[in-house]
């Protein structure tokens, strides 16, 4: 138990294991005996799922990490930027029914304050569009950044677009050319070690056993190693997120085309559309509940949307769930191996770099402190995975629309439990942070503002609890809106910036 754990051996590469392979490498630079070796284990029998096309802008964080230069990574993964979310539908399915989740925070977070702010000075406007300096429908198709400012910095918070088969081989050609990660293409055929102990090696088809200290599933949805191996349990939140189905085709635009600044969900009968813009295509699926609507029907739905018949489609399944926990002796789950949640509102990449991000910075020196480690994990993670579940879940029962599919995504039995006393109490002041004490916390009570009341939440300020703060923040809702028509003069689109970081890099 006291010995050093230096051999670490990822099963799986793909987004989840190069990012986590990434980030250990960069944060434990050392491959002498004295430091650790990482091994990542990549079948070449198994291709990459490559439609995690969303990131949150954590991502920034985690690329400058690893050493990535931001040019290239736009360039090589076909990348744009993304300011928020858009959603069309969600409410009545009306014309005029959207509302924006941006990234930028409010001019304030006090929301008490907040809610006073925009009922008094700006009534006529939508919230996120009153509060925030991102949401102003002149933004739309601006670039978040000029191509004079630092790498990973920006005018305004940001993330990308991008296509995440690329995005693997960019990970993987750095991790293994600039961080020194061993790089083994073949197909593990067999778990060594004891069920009721720590895994020893895997056995692979043309390399013969691999052995470590630390071994980390990346094996996707059929967990390999902790589900396989271990037999923990998966726990099916399918009762709580109907979705199971996605029909994803892809769309060529034109060179010269806007590249939208968001990620577009449009709800359907049964489920919603995303709609992602790149430099050279969108990426357009349909989210839905095999319950609800047919296989056929989906195609319909996506064909619609599209206005054509003629682009060839894709159809994946899933069921929206986690293993019990992540971290089982000395094997740990990231990515796929360790859950899935419905797209929406594009978690699946965000808990893969958290998950590394951990592990990194906490990697245990010996044995007996991986244990130690493990609980912590766990619980920090259990955690997490339940407020994802929550806020997904909070885009459904705030819709009015009264189809089948949403009257039941209504229905109390459907909803977490502390979800419905929540909603309960925010009909009598709006959530505040203290609702949301983790340290781990993953979404701010700013991201429940623009959900609640961009559906049209009663937005209830406390009834006693009086403003002191409506000055400062009227001049800040000022100053903001001065900001928006600065940067919608003064930004470049999403096009013309991707492109003339493409013509330097030819140059």
């Amino acid at each position: 138990m006291t010995q050093r754990i230096k051999n670490i051996v990822i099963i799986g590469g793909g987004t989840a294991g190069w990012m986590t392979a990434g980030l250990l490498a960069a944060r434990h630079p050392d491959r002498s005996l004295d430091g650790i070796s990482i091994t990542v284990i990549e079948s070449p029998d198994i291709p990459t799922v490559g439609v995690g096309e969303g990131t949150w802008p954590t991502i920034r964080k985690t690329l400058s990490r690893i050493g990535i230069k931001e040019e290239d990574f736009l360039r090589r993964c076909d990348a744009s930027f993304k300011q928020g979310s858009r959603f069309d539908g969600w409410v009545n399915g009306d014309v005029s029914d959207s509302y924006h989740h941006p990234f930028e925070l409010p001019v304030s977070r006090n929301a008490n304050e907040l809610l006073h702010a925009w009922k008094t000075y700006a009534p006529d406007m939508c919230f996120a569009e009153a509060v925030c300096v991102q949401s102003s429908p002149s933004q739309d198709g601006l670039a978040p950044r000029q191509k004079s400012m630092p790498e990973y910095f920006g005018a305004m918070n940001y993330a990308y677009h991008l296509d995440a088969v690329k995005m693997s081989a960019v990970l993987r050609d750095h991790a293994v050319q600039a961080l020194g990660v061993v790089y083994i293409s073949d197909h593990v055929t067999k778990v060594i070690g004891d069920k009721d102990d720590d895994i020893e090696g895997v056995l692979t088809r043309n390399h013969g056993q691999v052995l470590g200290d630390l071994f980390i599933d990346c094996t996707g949805q059929k967990s390999l190693l902790l589900g396989g191996h271990y037999g923990v349990d998966f726990i099916d939140q399918s009762h709580i997120l109907f979705n199971n189905r996605a029909l994803v085709t892809r769309l060529p635009v034109a060179a010269d085309a806007p590249i939208t600044s968001q990620t577009i969900s449009t709800a359907h009968e049964a489920g919603w559309i995303w709609d992602i813009g790149l430099p050279t295509r969108r990426g357009i699926g349909c989210v839905y509940a095999s319950d609800y609507m047919s296989d056929t029907r989906a195609e319909e739905v996506l064909f619609n949307y599209v206005g054509s018949t003629d682009y060839e489609t894709r159809k994946l399944s899933f069921t929206s769930g986690h293993r019990e926990h992540f971290w089982h002796r000395n094997c740990l789950a990231i990515g796929l191996s360790a859950g899935f949640l419905e797209p929406l509102e594009a978690s699946a990449i965000v808990l893969v770099e958290l998950s590394a991000d951990m592990l990194a910075d906490n990697l245990p020196v010996t044995r007996a402190d991986m244990d130690i480690d493990a609980r912590k994990f766990n619980d920090i993670f259990k955690y997490r995975w339940a407020r994802i579940i929550d806020f997904l879940k909070l885009h459904y029962v705030l819709s009015k629309r009264e189809d089948p599919y949403w009257m039941n995504n209504r229905d109390a039995h459907s909803i977490p439990q502390r979800l419905q006393e929540y909603l309960e109490m925010w009909k009598h002041r709006p959530p505040v942070q203290s609702d949301f004490e983790h340290a781990s916390e993953i979404f701010p009570a700013s991201s429940y503002h623009f959900v609640l009341y961009g559906m049209g939440f009663p937005a209830v300020a406390h009834p006693t609890l009086k403003p002191v703060l409506q000055d400062a923040l009227k001049q800040k809702m000022g100053a903001m809106m001065q900001k928006q028509k600065k940067f919608a003069a003064g930004l470049p689109t999403n096009r013309a910036l991707l492109a003339g970081l493409q013509k330097a890099s030819t140059q």
